[in-house]
């Protein structure tokens, strides 16, 4: 800050997702939600504190080391697709598994694909997909290789509500078919309801939520 002051966008936050459950952080806009998600992927480090993935403290990892921990064990979705824009559908779904040098990477991304309903959109680049078929592009790309631990940061924000439903439906059904721990940040409370457990962000805090 100009003056001097410290602003703290998280504080005294002591939470735990325990393996297989689905957890709702619910807030509104400028809580901190994207920043905790962020904190807890190992995306962004804290100014004090310890967060633990997959069993690794983060702090005692530097960066390729946190993304060598995250390849092929956890998943993302974003609010904002984050498609790869000169690659087709089929090729966005794929690359996380030739990365991972996965076994026929491209059959296994096809099958995903077919699965979230876009078997005639493989060869799509994401200008040509509406933004719910982008978001289903991205489910499939987060789901490529079983993830172990799944985050999601606001993955119907930028969809109508027949959209949204039918992301919150595929989410929920990949999850439950893979088994991952989903970890996901929204202020849409029917989303939140779907999840095990609802912790609120209030001011940068988290509470139970009733």
């Amino acid at each position: 800050m100009p003056d001097g002051r410290v602003l703290d966008i998280l504080s005294a936050i002591d939470m735990q997702v325990n393996a297989g459950e689905a957890v709702a952080i619910l807030g509104p806009s400028g809580s901190g939600k994207s920043t905790l998600l962020g904190l807890l992927a190992g995306l962004d480090q804290p100014t004090q504190g310890e967060v633990s993935l997959l069993g690794h403290e983060l702090s005692t990892l530097d960066e390729d080391a946190r993304a060598a921990l995250r390849a092929g064990r956890v998943g993302f979705v974003f609010q904002s697709f984050q498609l790869l824009p000169g690659m087709t559908a089929l090729e966005n779904v794929a690359l996380p598994l030739q990365i991972g040098r996965h076994a026929n990477a491209r059959t296994q991304a096809e099958a995903l694909l077919r699965e979230v309903g876009l078997g005639e959109r493989l060869s799509h680049l994401p200008r040509q997909l509406s933004g719910g078929e982008q978001q289903r592009v991205a489910l499939a790309r987060a789901f490529a290789g079983d993830p172990v631990m799944l985050f999601a940061d606001e993955p119907t924000g930028n969809l109508d509500a027949d959209s949204g439903q039918h992301i919150i439906d595929l989410l929920f059904d990949l999850r439950d078919r893979v088994g991952s721990t989903l970890l996901l940040v929204t202020h849409d409370q029917q989303l939140a309801a779907r999840c095990d457990r609802v912790l609120k962000l209030n001011a940068g805090r988290l509470e139970a939520s009733p």
